[in-house]
């Protein structure tokens, strides 16, 4: 089984900037999806962001403009860059890979949007 783990969380002020990383343990089936979500305190998981193996790329509305999300297919990781932060953004998020109707998780990671 693969795992996944995702690097690069942590204490941002409003308005800053994260990248986050996700690695998987070992390669991975061509046709996947790779993905970014985030649960805040009380509240449901939510996607934030998907890759295709293709390349496609998906984003939840309100991140557009400011979130990139991209892979590297040859190390097996899948980045979320983020600009512009909003304090609501705060959150753990979770790397997600998906092969056909299988679903793997990482042990996700915070991020904090605060003064």
């Amino acid at each position: 089984q693969v795992q996944l783990v995702e690097s690069g969380g942590g204490l941002v002020q409003p308005g800053g900037s994260l990248r986050l990383s996700c690695a998987a343990s070992r390669n991975i089936y061509r046709i996947n999806t790779m993905a970014w979500y985030r649960q805040a305190p009380g509240k449901e998981r939510e996607l934030v962001a998907d890759i295709t193996s293709g390349g496609s790329t998906n984003y939840a509305d309100s991140v557009k403009g400011r979130f990139s999300i991209s892979r590297d297919t040859a190390k097996n990781r899948v980045y979320l860059q983020m600009n512009d932060l909003k304090p609501e953004e705060t959150a753990v998020y979770y790397c997600n890979l998906r092969i056909g109707s299988s679903s793997t998780w990482g042990q996700g990671i915070q991020v904090t949007v605060s003064s």
